[in-house]
C-alpha cells in the first residue's frame, strides 16, 4: 500500500501521507455537509432529544414532575430513559388514571435495556412509570403531553422576534465566511492536528 497520495490537480498535496489525506478529506466532507445543508438544518434543529431526569436519569432522586413541568414535547421529539437495568424497568401505561393510581397491570409497553429511546410519533398524552409499585408511588413516573410541530409561520414569527431581540451589530457581508474560506480553515485545522 503506498504511503503517499498522488494528486495532479493539487500538486502541493502530492507528497502528504495517506493518513493526513484521510483526515483532510474527512474535514472537507464534514465542512461541505455543514455548509450545504442549510435546508436540513431547520429540520434537525426542530427535533428535541429529552434525557429524562437530565444528569440523574430515571431515578427516585430525580424530581421528574419538576423536570417535565416547563418542557414542550412535540411530535417527532425523542425522550431517552437512562436507568439501572438490573434494578428497574419502565412501563408505558394506558391512561392518566393508571399512572396516578400506579396501576401497573396490563402496560402497553415495557423498556428494559437501561438506555431506551422513545420517539413521540403522535399528539396526545403518554404515561410512563417504574415497574416497581413502591417506586411509582414515590414519584418515579412521568406524564408527557405531546403537541404538534410548530408550523412554518410559527417558526418565521419566532425567528423574526428572536432576531429583533438579539443585541449587537449586524455583520457586514464581508465579515461572513464563504465556503472556500471554510475549506482553507478546515485544511489548516487538519494539518495542525497532524503535527
Amino acid at each position: 500500500m503506498p504511503s503517499s497520495f498522488s494528486c495532479t490537480f493539487l500538486p502541493f498535496l502530492s507528497h502528504l501521507p495517506l493518513e493526513l489525506m484521510a483526515s483532510l478529506l474527512t474535514v472537507v466532507v464534514v465542512t461541505l455537509l455543514c455548509v450545504g445543508s442549510g435546508g436540513g438544518r431547520a429540520i434537525a434543529q426542530a427535533v428535541q432529544r429529552h434525557v429524562v431526569g437530565d444528569d440523574l436519569g430515571w431515578d427516585l432522586s430525580s424530581n421528574l414532575a419538576a423536570w417535565s413541568k416547563d418542557r414542550i414535547f412535540r411530535v417527532g421529539d425523542e425522550i431517552w430513559f437512562a436507568y439501572a437495568a438490573a434494578e428497574e424497568r419502565i412501563l408505558e401505561l394506558r391512561s392518566s388514571d393508571k399512572l396516578e393510581e400506579c396501576d401497573l397491570d396490563d402496560p402497553i409497553g415495557m423498556y428494559t435495556s437501561g438506555v431506551d429511546k422513545v420517539r413521540l410519533d403522535g399528539e396526545g398524552a403518554r404515561y410512563f412509570a417504574s415497574s416497581t409499585s413502591e417506586n411509582c408511588k414515590n414519584g418515579l413516573k412521568l406524564r408527557v403531553r405531546v403537541v404538534p410541530r410548530a408550523t412554518n409561520d410559527e417558526h418565521t414569527r419566532f425567528a423574526a422576534v428572536s432576531a429583533e431581540a438579539a443585541a449587537g451589530p449586524v455583520p457586514s457581508a464581508s465579515a461572513r465566511l464563504k465556503a472556500p474560506q471554510l475549506l482553507w480553515i478546515a485544511f489548516v485545522i487538519a494539518v495542525a492536528m497532524w503535527f
